[in-house]
């Protein structure tokens, strides 16, 4: 495409493109952006080196005009949307891009990657966040995914409310807080759970969580506190019915004069699962593998479309997958409780202003340049939370339902 607009002239015709998803996953009532961060990271130093270059000459990908253009290509356009935390809903404007057609489309890949993965994440995320009511979360999904996708997974899951991350390279990259407990491994690796136990008290202390399922549970954690005391900050199970082992687990923990001792539990732990251990005696949930797939919905089905040519508004018509041209406005409407009632979508205008709506949309890139005040993750991970606090509690269910607000193009 680009090849064929720098030969024709219209590679630097203005133009707008959109970010947005034409419906969410089955069961989903929001969604979550998420990725924006990692996407004006990228694109602060995306550039395109000799070595790419002369790859895709020798491959005939591109000609030698294309090849002149990419050597000194830099995104100089705009770039805007929903900040990172903002919930968004079927049809939401949630990023919009706009400069020379050419510059535009070469960001198309990158942009949908970065935002189908966060968001996906984060969405699932958010909800396990729900179902747990306060108690923390672990993200521990790093050994199910691609060792990038890992790290990028963990930031979502935090921005959408996780405590803390098991990935490292997480907590060295973004500042996330970390936390992580011995594996199986470790106890079979000694000639029995009472010298592997010693061991991990000796090298990490009683602030330490010891893992107590790897045998007999009951004498796991008789095991435990014989080695730790009531001092030992945590247990850890990970299979069995979780359900009756908590409760039992904190019952012997508490005849064992350890009330203080915290359980945590892991083990292909979803939002369903969590919601289904609300009543037991559980002080924290490890989740892995559902968090780095999305809880069965690995992308947001995020699409990129061309909106506007030269400040004429444009549209797709192709059966089941239309757009509705022109640059987007979008606020959240609410009641004066502030809980949101509606998202007002407007193409090529505003909206007209009515009390208490919230402009959904700010500047992240104006003219190739990355602007000062771009919300933090610390900043993103609280506005999640003040707009799940917004919507209708219907839309916090986890049954088959409509999106919690609906949008409505004007």
């Amino acid at each position: 495409m680009v090849s064929a607009a720098l030969r024709d002239g219209t590679a630097e015709r203005s133009c707008v493109f959109e970010v947005f998803a034409r419906r969410l996953p089955p069961g989903r009532r929001y969604g979550v952006v998420a990725g924006t961060g990692r996407l004006l990271d990228l694109l602060r130093d995306f550039r395109f080196e000799r070595e790419e270059i002369e790859f895709l000459v020798r491959t005939r990908v591109i000609n030698d005009q294309t090849a002149r253009w990419l050597e000194t290509f830099k995104f100089r356009g705009d770039l805007w949307g929903y900040p990172e935390g903002e919930l968004f809903f079927p049809n939401s404007p949630i990023l919009g891009v706009s400069g020379g057609f050419a510059e535009c489309v070469v960001l198309e890949t990158l942009v949908l990657s970065v935002l189908n993965h966060d968001c996906a994440i984060a969405a699932g995320a958010a909800r396990m966040v729900t179902a747990a009511k306060g108690r923390p979360l672990i993200e521990m999904g790093s050994r199910r995914a691609h060792e990038e996708a890992a790290v990028a997974a963990a930031r979502a899951a935090y921005l959408a409310g996780f405590a803390s991350t098991s990935n490292l390279a997480a907590g060295l990259r973004y500042g996330i807080p970390t936390a992580g407990t011995a594996a199986h491994a470790f106890t079979l690796l000694h000639d029995n759970e009472q010298a592997a136990f010693a061991s991990q008290l000796l090298a990490l202390g009683h602030e330490t969580t010891l893992l107590v399922d790897t045998y007999d549970i009951t004498q796991g954690i008789r095991n435990a506190i014989e080695g730790a005391g009531p001092r030992l900050r945590a247990i850890r199970i990970d299979s069995g019915d979780l359900s009756v082992l908590a409760a039992q687990s904190r019952a012997l923990l508490d005849e064992l004069g350890a009330p203080e001792v915290k359980i945590i539990v892991s083990g292909d732990l979803d939002e369903y699962a969590i919601a289904a251990l609300r009543a037991e005696p559980v002080d924290a949930y490890g989740a892995g593998t559902a968090v780095v797939t999305g809880s069965g919905a690995p992308t947001a089905s995020l699409v990129y479309k061309l909106v506007e040519v030269d400040g004429r508004s444009v549209v797709k018509r192709s059966e089941n997958k239309r757009t509705v041209g022109g640059r987007k406005t979008a606020v959240r409407r609410h009641k004066p409780t502030g809980t949101a009632i509606e998202e007002i979508v407007v193409s090529q205008g505003i909206p007209a202003s009515q009390p208490n709506d919230r402009l959904l949309q700010r500047n992240f890139i104006l003219g190739g340049k990355i602007v000062d005040d771009v919300p933090t993750l610390e900043q993103s991970r609280d506005h999640l939370r003040d707009c799940l606090i917004s919507i209708p509690w219907e839309g916090l269910k986890l049954s088959q339902g409509d999106p919690a607000i609906p949008v409505i193009q004007e």
